[in-house]
């Protein structure tokens, strides 16, 4: 397929010098217009070693306004990185909207380099651009432009770009033994460049092939290249507006209506709420899960793996308090405890998933997640602050963002508490009448409850689309505080001890029933 990069197509100095100004005002004039759009531009650079791939990141911040451009070029992980999922660091430099990023050697580097090395297969390297193709299909489905550029040369243009950049003294410490090696195996590169393009040039993310011997024409094809494509988007129509979700029937005004939900319709409502543990056993029970979970989590942290604790639940339902019964079983240094509201300003401007990504922990902490990114199904869902496309897409891109987490060897435990309408009245009337407690009860909170039977439509979809076996939901009674910080501690061990090959104490949340789990 690089047939049509290796004809030795040049730009003569006069036609370029004549083109150059009038693209460099058409890319600002883009540049422009992206800054009051709601997406920003991703370009990658990837290629044959001296084709051009660094020289091209360079033009661009040269030819439009640097301080809206983001340059980043990857080498092997650092230890921190290493402590994270694979694509956590590049999660981290997405741009925000309006912005261009510039990536080079970025996700397509190591399948390259670990298949032509022998390191793995094509079975091996087809899964991972796999999770590649997800990757990208997540960032486009979000509004981000993807422009991927594969500059090449063939083996005898590269031979003879190596021994120009060797000649000048200036340029010569940019070659080295690893680039003539890399030249030797030529044709395995190649071959598997060819199978990588053609598996992961897709619509939302396609490929551009540049023929990069000649700077003049190398230089025209990737601007030319960016600005129709920035003109493409800047220009798509608008999405129309979303409906209420199929499930929702509409009152006169079209406003969601509430729902008459039967007993079957919900699996809230098989939970045995009047689950409850008496105090005096509650305080044994507590101390001895404390120590278990102290237990468990040194010798996680000493072996390098993290955990996850996302807690979402009714209002007033207990998640605070249940996360306070398990930070005093830990040591302060080593958790953080993320409390996630409307998004700010800086995470308006990025993809939902980026300010859960860039809270992931290093290797040995405990995190917990008091809401998370489950808030995409759940509350704006509801209230419609994302469309009906965005919400349904979501349950994927959740399921393979945990799918990473647990790859990675991160402990992942997710917690839905269940209350019932009558008891959260009650908290919030008890809420009301302590001044510590007061300030936790907003107007909202009120609110929420006229959506209760919507809410409740949303968090069956939610545990139904996202149950997986990887990643299951705990489900937990919590009517009764006691009993419900309990099975949280209980659960919370028993994952750990599945991660660490001990024998575990409590039930796995996988292997609970949904409906209660045991006590």
């Amino acid at each position: 397929m690089f047939e049509t990069a290796e004809l030795g197509r040049r730009i003569s100095r006069r036609r370029y010098h004549e083109a150059e100004p009038v693209l460099r005002e058409e890319l600002l004039e883009a540049q422009v217009r992206l800054r009051e759009a709601d997406f920003s531009s991703l370009v990658l650079f990837a290629g044959v070693d001296g084709a051009g791939k660094g020289e091209s990141a360079n033009l661009l911040t040269e030819w439009m306004d640097p301080r809206r451009i983001l340059v980043r070029a990857y080498a092997e992980p650092s230890d921190e990185e290493r402590e994270r999922p694979e694509f956590w660091r590049y999660w981290r430099d997405l741009p925000p909207r309006g912005h261009i990023g510039v990536f080079l050697s970025a996700w397509y580097s190591a399948p390259l380099l670990d298949r032509v090395s022998g390191r793995i297969g094509d079975a091996e390297l087809d899964e991972r651009l796999d999770r590649i193709l997800a990757f990208e299909r997540t960032l486009a489905d979000g509004g981000t432009l993807i422009q991927k550029f594969w500059m090449h040369l063939g083996k005898k243009a590269q031979r003879r770009r190596f021994e120009a950049l060797e000649a000048d003294p200036l340029q010569a410490w940019r070659v080295t033994e690893r680039d003539w090696e890399h030249w030797r195996q030529y044709d395995a590169f190649a071959r598997t460049a060819e199978r990588i393009l053609m598996r992961t040039s897709t619509g939302f993310a396609p490929w551009t092939v540049v023929e990069g011997e000649d700077p003049a024409y190398r230089s025209l094809k990737v601007g030319l290249s960016l600005r129709d494509a920035l003109g493409r988007h800047l220009v798509r129509p608008e999405p129309p507006c979303c409906p209420p979700p199929p499930s929702f029937r509409t009152d006169e005004d079209g406003a969601p209506a509430r729902l008459e939900l039967g007993q079957e319709a919900s699996i809230l409502r098989s939970l045995d709420l009047s689950r409850s543990l008496p105090k005096k056993r509650y305080s044994k029970e507590l101390l001895r899960w404390q120590g278990r979970l102290n237990q468990l989590y040194r010798e996680a942290r000493a072996r390098g793996i993290s955990t996850l604790l996302v807690f979402e639940g009714w209002d007033a339902a207990g998640k605070g308090g249940a996360i306070r019964r398990l930070t005093g079983a830990l040591d302060a240094r080593d958790f953080q405890v993320i409390s996630i509201a409307a998004p700010t300003e800086e995470e308006r401007a990025q993809h939902y998933l980026w300010r859960f990504w860039r809270h992931l922990s290093r290797a040995g902490r405990v995190t917990f997640f008091d809401r998370s990114w489950y808030g995409r199904v759940l509350v704006e869902r509801v209230e419609r602050f994302a469309t009906g496309e965005a919400w349904r897409r979501a349950y994927a891109e959740i399921n393979d963002f945990e799918r990473q987490l647990v790859d990675h060897g991160t402990v992942l435990v997710k917690f839905w508490i269940h209350i019932d309408p009558d008891e959260q009245a009650a908290r919030f009337k008890a809420r009301e009448g302590i001044p510590y407690k007061r300030w936790k009860l907003t107007p909202e909170d009120w609110r929420n409850r006229e959506k209760w039977d919507q809410y409740e439509v949303a968090v069956n979809d939610m545990i139904e689309r996202t149950s997986t076996a990887s990643a299951p939901w705990v489900l937990v009674e919590g009517n009764d505080k006691r009993f419900a910080r309990i099975k949280v501690l209980k659960a919370v061990c028993a994952a750990l001890a599945h991660r660490l090959g001990e024998p575990s104490e409590a039930p796995l949340p996988q292997d609970e029933a949904l409906l209660g789990g045991e006590e």
